[in-house]
């Protein structure tokens, strides 16, 4: 089992159109994946239309003493072989409850170890808040991958993020690989050009030579959880995302032969 989180400090960079493009991308062909809703305002919950009342179960029962268990708490998506963990407002609170609560920094680590083999991938979508959450997913993750728009605002956010995750590896003591996936990126543009060529000067290897061009087809992530007939998602968007994946694969199949 492999955990990515997808993470960005910044937010309206894409992380949950990045999720649920991966996520898709691995079902097709043919992993069992679970996408895990990190962040309160829910919006991967609410893209699978998962209603706010009666406040469903997900994340927060991580959490609870005693914690329950992963299998028991995901849901069958409409798409074959994708699943997915509800995210509930009541995660803002978990800041307060830390102080009283030793341990909760590595809950989710706990509960993704408890889970065995059940899912190939898990792919966790972060809020944009350096919190107990971002800390619970860096700490399980195996790889970290970095949505971030290819426009100069957003460089540096890049830069903290890639800061953080490097601070997190040191801590843990085990390698967190740092993958950088520019996106909403428009080539016409002399600043989207400009951006993307910076990001790949200064954080050279990690950051994808392509991009996820703007593509309204995938802006608005609910239409992303319906299955389809015949080819998968059409559009660029979706296009460039399964080249991503391919190159997302290829460095980690390139990582755990190093390992080896």
């Amino acid at each position: 089992m492999r955990t990515w989180a997808i993470a960005n400090q910044k937010g309206g960079v894409g992380k949950t159109t990045t999720t649920l493009s991966l996520g898709r991308g691995l079902a097709a062909r043919g992993y069992k994946v679970l996408l895990i809703d990190l962040d309160p305002h829910a919006s991967l919950t609410r893209a699978f239309g998962v209603a706010v009342e009666p406040v469903p179960q997900g994340v927060q029962e991580l959490f609870a003493t005693p914690p329950h268990a992963i299998a028991e708490l995901s849901l069958n998506s409409a798409i074959p072989g994708l699943d997915y963990l509800c995210a509930q407002a009541s995660l803002a609170t978990l800041e307060r409850r830390s102080a009283n609560q030793p341990g909760l920094g590595l809950a989710l680590q706990q509960a993704l170890a408890r889970h065995g083999e059940h899912h190939d991938y898990i792919l966790l979508d972060c809020a944009p808040t350096l919190g107990l959450l971002m800390i619970n997913a860096l700490a399980a993750a195996d790889r970290l991958i970095i949505p971030t728009q290819a426009e100069p605002l957003a460089l540096h956010g890049l830069d903290g993020m890639v800061r953080t995750g490097e601070m997190v590896e040191r801590s843990r003591k085990r390698s967190l690989p740092i993958s950088v996936l520019p996106t909403l990126f428009d080539r016409r543009t002399r600043a989207g050009n400009e951006t993307l060529k910076l990001m790949q000067d200064t954080h050279g290897h990690r950051v994808w030579e392509d991009a996820i061009p703007v593509d309204t087809r995938i802006c608005n992530p609910a239409a992303l959880t319906v299955p389809l007939l015949g080819d998968d998602y059409p559009g660029r968007g979706m296009a460039a995302y399964r080249r991503a994946l391919d190159w997302l694969l290829a460095d980690e199949a390139a990582q755990l032969e190093r390992a080896a």
